[in-house]
C-alpha cells in the first residue's frame, strides 16, 4: 500500500494499514510529520501552530481509544483548562467561557441577569450534552455498521434526541441574537475561537462538553510532538516513511490505481493507493479529473469554489518573549475596532484571537520566556494579489530536493505581513505593557504559508467545512459508497477530505478507511492499544483572575514547567 501524505490522516492510515498486515509506505512531501499539525523552531523557542484542544485526550469515549492506538498519548501529561475561552468585548467586558456548566451559568447570569432564562437553557442543554458524548460513534463507519449496530447507535441517542434536534436546527448566530446583553450577543458567536457563520449549537455544545469531561485538553510536546510519536508508532508497526517525496501523479492501468510517480520522475508501485493529502490535488491534478460522477465533479469544480464550503486559513503571528507575563491567559479572542480590524488582510470577522502558548506548552520555551500566539481567519485572494511568484517551488538544498522551502513573495505581500504583525503587537502592547520591548524574536504566516507546506486547496487547514453542501456532501457520499471514486478500483480518500473536522476526525478517517479496505480484501479488521509507553497523566489548570492573581503573587509556572 502506497499512502499519499503524511498528516495525521496518512499516519493514522498506515498504522492500521500495519496492524492489519498491510505493508505500506508513506510519501510526504515535506521534510518532517504532521502535516498541519505542526510546529517551529526560531532560536530558542519552538512556535507551535495547531492543536489548541484535542478531541479524546481524556477517557470516556470512542475518541480516546483511537489516540490510543496511535500511540499518540502515552507518557505525556494531558493539561485540561477550566475555561473553554474568554471573549474580551471592546469596551473591556469579557465572558468566561467556563466548561463546567454550574460556573459558566453563575457567571453568564452575574453579566446579565435580563437573559437569565435563555442563559439557563443553554447550561441546560451543556449539562445533557456532557452525558452522552460516550455514545458518539468513532470506531466504526456508519457505511459499515450491520442493521443491528445502526439501531444500537441509534437507541443511544433516543435520551438526547430532542436537544439533537433543537441544537441541529438553530444556528449558533441566530442562537445569540436572542440575547439582551450586547456583549453576550456577539460573544457567543466566538466561543469556538473564531465565527462560524455556518455551525449551528451542537458543535459548540460537543466541544465544550468535551473539555468538561476533560477530554478535550492539550498534550505535553503539543502538535508537532503528537505527529511524531504517531511517526514512532508507525515505525514500530514497520512501516515505512520517505520525506521530500512529493507526488505528481496517480498511476492508473485498466481502472485500477497501481502506484504513484514523484517529482523526481521516479515511479513507485503498489496494490493499493491511499490519499491523504489534498483532496482537490488528489481528483483534479494526480488524477487529472478523470473518476468522478456528476456528484463528485460538481463538489470540486463548482462547490469547493462557493463561500463558506471549506474552511478558511489562517493568518498567524508569533512572539517569543524573553520575560514571562503571568497576567496572559491560555486563550482569548478580541473583538476588535474597525479600524483595527481594516489593518488585517485578508480578515473575514473583526476578531483576533490571542493565546499566550506558553500556558499550553511550557516546555517548548526557556523557562521564564514566554510564546504568543495571535490568528485571525483569513481569506486567500487578498494575499494571493499581493503575492509575486509561485506559490510551491522544489529546489535542491544539500543534494537533496525539497519542495517547501520559502518562496519570494515581493516587497507588496512582504510589506502586507509586517502590517500585520505591527498591528498586533501594537494592540497587545496597549493591554499588556511591556511586552513590545521584550520580542525575542517573532514569525508570521499567512495562507500562502499553508498552501507552501502542504498544498491545501486555499490554505485551509481542515477541509471540507460541516453543516454546509460541501461536508454534508462528502459525508453521504463516503456513508453511501465508502471512501472510493467511481470507476476506479483500490483506490482510497483519507484525512481530512474524506472526512469533515479537527485531527481526530482525521485520525479516525485513518482507522475507518482501513476498515473500508479490510472489508474488500475479505479480512477481518483488528486494531490493537499501543503498550509501548504508559498511560497519559492528567492536571487541571485554572484559568481566570484568580489564577493570574495567584501566579503573579507567588511567580509560579503553568504545570509542566522547568
Amino acid at each position: 500500500m502506497i499512502v499519499i501524505g503524511g498528516g495525521l490522516g496518512g499516519l493514522s492510515t498506515g498504522c492500521y494499514a500495519q496492524m492489519n498486515g498491510y505493508r505500506s509506505r508513506i510519501f510526504e512531501m515535506h521534510d518532517i510529520p504532521g502535516g498541519c499539525c505542526t510546529g517551529w523552531g526560531r532560536g530558542d523557542f519552538t512556535f507551535d501552530c495547531c492543536v489548541s484542544w484535542l478531541l479524546g485526550n481524556g477517557p470516556g469515549n470512542e475518541m480516546h481509544q483511537i489516540w490510543l492506538e496511535l500511540g499518540a498519548l502515552q507518557g505525556k501529561e494531558m493539561r485540561h483548562f477550566d475555561v473553554f475561552n474568554i471573549v474580551r468585548g471592546r469596551d473591556g467586558r469579557a465572558v468566561y467561557f467556563y466548561s463546567d456548566p454550574d460556573r459558566l451559568e453563575a457567571h453568564l447570569l452575574s453579566l446579565s441577569p435580563a437573559d437569565a432564562r435563555l442563559i439557563r437553557g443553554f447550561c441546560a442543554g451543556l449539562r445533557k450534552f456532557r452525558t452522552c458524548l460516550s455514545t458518539y460513534p468513532f470506531l466504526k463507519p456508519v457505511g459499515l455498521m450491520g442493521r443491528w449496530e445502526r439501531w444500537r447507535m441509534l437507541a443511544g441517542f433516543v435520551p438526547y434526541l430532542n436537544l439533537f434536534r433543537t441544537s441541529m436546527s438553530v444556528l449558533m448566530t441566530e442562537y445569540s441574537a436572542r440575547f439582551q446583553d450586547p456583549l453576550l450577543r456577539e460573544a457567543f458567536n466566538y466561543i469556538l475561537l473564531e465565527k462560524h457563520p455556518a455551525f449551528p449549537v451542537l458543535p459548540f455544545y460537543f466541544q465544550m462538553a468535551a473539555q468538561a469531561n476533560r477530554s478535550a485538553g492539550v498534550p505535553e510536546g503539543g502538535s508537532l510532538g503528537l505527529a511524531h510519536s504517531i511517526e514512532a508508532r508507525y515505525a514500530r508497526l514497520g512501516g515505512e516513511i520517505t520525506y521530500n517525496a512529493k507526488v505528481v501523479r496517480i498511476l492508473v492501468e485498466n481502472d485500477v490505481a497501481v502506484g504513484v510517480r514523484l517529482a523526481d520522475g521516479s515511479e513507485h508501485r503498489a496494490d493499493i493507493v491511499v490519499s491523504a493529502c489534498d483532496g482537490h490535488t488528489t481528483l483534479m491534478k494526480f488524477l487529472e479529473g478523470r473518476y468522478l460522477d456528476d456528484t463528485y465533479r460538481r463538489l470540486y469544480t463548482q462547490t469547493i469554489d462557493e463561500p463558506g464550503m471549506v474552511f478558511p486559513g489562517y493568518v498567524s503571528v508569533f512572539l517569543g518573549l524573553r520575560r514571562g507575563f503571568p497576567q496572559g491567559d491560555p486563550t482569548t479572542t478580541h473583538l476588535l475596532d474597525e479600524a483595527t480590524a481594516a489593518r488585517l488582510p485578508g480578515i473575514r470577522h473583526p476578531s483576533l484571537n490571542v493565546q499566550f502558548r506558553s500556558r499550553f506548552y511550557p516546555e517548548l520555551s526557556p523557562r521564564d520566556t514566554t510564546v504568543v500566539y495571535a490568528t485571525y481567519f483569513s481569506d486567500t485572494d487578498p494575499w494571493r494579489k499581493l503575492s509575486e511568484g509561485p506559490e510551491q517551488l522544489s529546489r535542491p538544498r544539500r543534494g537533496e530536493e525539497h519542495h517547501t522551502l520559502p518562496v519570494r513573495r515581493g516587497r507588496a505581500y512582504s510589506a502586507a505581513k509586517h502590517r500585520v504583525r505591527d498591528t498586533v503587537v501594537t494592540f497587545l502592547e496597549e493591554r499588556y505593557p511591556g511586552l513590545k520591548d521584550s520580542i525575542a524574536v517573532r514569525d508570521t504566516s499567512t495562507p500562502l504559508t499553508q498552501i507552501r507546506y502542504t498544498g491545501n486547496y486555499d490554505g485551509t487547514v481542515l477541509g471540507w467545512q460541516p453543516f454546509v453542501e460541501g461536508g454534508e456532501t462528502m459525508e453521504e457520499l463516503v456513508k453511501k459508497h465508502g471512501p472510493v471514486l467511481p470507476g476506479l478500483r483500490n483506490f482510497y480518500l483519507s484525512g481530512v477530505w474524506a472526512t469533515t473536522g479537527g485531527l481526530i476526525r482525521a485520525a479516525a478517517a485513518g482507522r475507518q478507511v482501513m476498515q473500508f479496505v479490510c472489508r474488500d480484501d475479505g479480512l477481518d479488521f483488528t486494531a490493537t492499544v499501543d503498550d509501548s509507553a504508559p498511560p497519559p497523566t492528567h492536571v487541571v489548570v485554572p484559568v481566570g483572575p484568580a489564577d493570574r492573581a495567584r501566579r503573579r503573587s507567588a511567580n509560579v509556572h503553568p504545570p509542566g514547567k522547568g
